[in-house]
Parts: C-alpha cells; sequence; structure tokens
C-alpha cells in the first residue's frame, strides 16, 4: 500500500507471476475497480517509492518507541508486536476504546478502534520527532 506510509495519496502494488497478476486483474474488473486516467496518481506512487521508501524507517522506529509508552500504561491491557508503522493497542475492558478514544480526540490525537476495546495508532510522513515528543506526554497524562 502506498499511501500507508510512503506519502502517496492512494494506491497499491501487487508482485506476482503473469498468472497471478492477470488473475487479480480479471478479480477487480468483477468487483468494479479500475480508475480511468489515474496517471497522475500513478506518478505519485512513483514518487513515493522513489523518494519515501529509506525514510519509512524513521516512521517504525517512533511506532516501536510509542508502542513502548504504551505498554506502560495502567488501561492498556496488551500493545501488539511492532512490525510496521502500525500500532494496535488493547484497551482493558473495564476502560474500553470508546473512553480512551474520545480522551485522545480531546488531546489532538486521532486513532481509529480496530475491532472491542482495540486502537490502531499510525505514525506517518508528517509525524516527525517532535510531534512523538507531543503525543508520548499527552498519552501519558490521560487520566481514566
Amino acid at each position: 500500500c502506498l499511501s500507508k506510509g510512503l506519502g502517496a495519496p492512494v494506491g497499491s502494488l501487487l508482485v506476482g507471476n503473469l498468472a497471478h497478476i492477470d488473475k487479480a486483474r480479471r478479480l477487480r474488473k468483477v468487483m468494479g475497480g479500475g480508475m480511468r486516467q489515474a496517471g497522475f496518481l500513478a506518478a505519485a506512487g512513483v514518487y513515493a517509492l522513489d523518494h519515501n521508501v529509506e525514510r519509512l524507517k524513521e516512521d517504525h522506529l517512533r511506532a516501536e518507541k510509542l508502542a513502548t509508552v504504551l505498554e506502560g500504561l495502567s488501561f492498556t491491557a496488551r500493545v501488539y508486536p511492532v512490525e510496521t508503522n502500525i500500532i494496535l493497542w488493547s484497551i482493558a475492558p473495564e476502560v474500553g476504546s470508546s473512553q480512551v478514544l474520545d480522551l485522545l480526540r480531546q488531546q489532538g490525537i486521532l486513532a481509529s478502534e480496530f475491532g472491542k476495546n482495540v486502537i490502531r495508532l499510525v505514525t506517518h510522513l508528517d509525524f516527525k520527532d517532535g510531534d512523538l515528543k507531543a503525543c508520548i506526554e499527552s498519552i501519558e497524562n490521560i487520566k481514566v
């Protein structure tokens, strides 16, 4: 996915042999997928691949740092292993993710629910070290 960390507005890549790609194209058409005149979006994807792959490591490191902080919170049930720039954070059932999401929103932190009492946080191209510091400070100050 080119938009999840590489900064492209949309787009995904599928890699495989010719038979696999042909099958995927057919399934995409059957499901109604496809875009006309999508060259400018493809150009954004090419730019992202040329300029943003190496810096994605920074997003992954920031995600790991944030996950470490989340693990120490009293209302954290579990932080799933961080492998990319996506953090899945399980909230203690007695607190619930709705309450935590509201408190995060009040602090200017946007996150989404990803199942029962699981919150999804994503670091990205525009999330810098200063943002990480502010995010950690805000999260550490949440009282439930």
